[in-house]
């Protein structure tokens, strides 16, 4: 039953980033006069993306990762149980949240830097302290 709520679960991040990037692909366009030929104008997403800027094509391959990272959080007998937040930008992965221990913050790390697409990960997440 997990590994179809996963599997759907990815599927929705995929086609919901999808929709995303292409609406925002469409409002770049909004401005062409009809003088102006279409070859005139490059597609966002073909062009470079300004610092800390991501192009249509980034942020749907982002969004792919995050969906990815989170699945195989939840598929994992160690990470399951916790709300670990995860969010992508350029590759980057962030975990943050919290978790009771250190093992279970290390393998958080571990598989989200074994999803394809993840050129590093920034781990923020806090370990609580037993009250024993």
């Amino acid at each position: 039953m997990t590994r179809i709520f996963t599997k759907a679960l990815l599927a929705a991040a995929v086609f919901g980033s999808a929709t995303l990037a292409g609406c925002a692909s469409n409002d770049s366009s909004m401005g062409t006069t009809a003088r102006q030929p279409a070859a005139a104008h490059t597609p966002a997403a073909s062009q470079p993306a300004a610092t800390g800027q991501q192009t249509a094509g980034e942020a749907v391959d982002d969004a792919v990762v995050t969906a990815k990272v989170k699945a195989r959080l939840v598929d994992d007998e160690t990470t399951k149980a916790y709300q670990i937040e995860v969010a992508t930008f350029k590759g980057t992965v962030q975990l943050s949240g919290s978790v009771d221990s250190e093992e279970a913050r290390a393998r958080a790390t571990e598989l989200a830097k074994e999803v394809g697409g993840v050129k590093d990960v920034k781990n923020s997440l806090q370990v609580r302290k037993s009250d024993g």
